[in-house]
This record gives C-alpha cells, structure tokens and sequence, in this order.
C-alpha cells in the first residue's frame, strides 16, 4: 500500500513543499526514511512509532515500511516531519 501526505520545509524563511510518501509491503519488518535526511529526521522512526502506539492506533506489523521524502536534493532537518510521516504510515496501513 501507498500512501502520500504533503508538508512543508523551511529553507531560510522560504517554504518549499515536501511530498512523503510511505510505502507499506509485507516481508521482514522494517523502518526505513530516506531523501536526504539527517539524523532527527532518522530519529524520527522511533517517535513516530511511540506515538502512535502511545495513541492506541495499531501499527502495521510484519510490514516493511518505507517512507520517501521527496524531492531528495532538499535537505530535511529536524522533527518536523513526524506527523506528516505518522499520518502517511496509518493512511497506507
């Protein structure tokens, strides 16, 4: 399942959108961002997966997820793609 959420990065004070895109297919369980992140935007599989587990949603289980922010050659900082990513994983699931 494909799912596709749309968000915002600041460069500068300059907004420039950001589609995420999660991938959800079955296989050995898995987490993987990718799209020019850096390392909070990584972290961010362990918050987002706490918090929706804290909000008593299910996780998709024995899924390989894949989440694809994109375009690539816009770097991604920070924590603020959590919910876009959060929402995009239980929209495809």
């Amino acid at each position: 399942m494909l799912a596709r959420a749309t968000t915002h990065a600041l460069v500068g004070l300059e907004p420039r959108r950001v589609e995420v895109e999660a991938h959800l297919q079955p296989g050995i369980p898995g987490f993987a961002i990718v799209g020019l992140v850096d390392r909070a935007c990584q972290e961010a599989k362990h918050r987002v997966r706490s918090g929706v587990v804290s909000a008593a949603l299910e996780w998709p289980v024995n899924r390989r997820i894949t989440v694809n922010l994109a375009p690539a050659e816009l770097p991604k900082e920070s924590g603020r793609f959590d919910l876009p990513i959060a929402l995009g994983i239980l929209a495809a699931s």
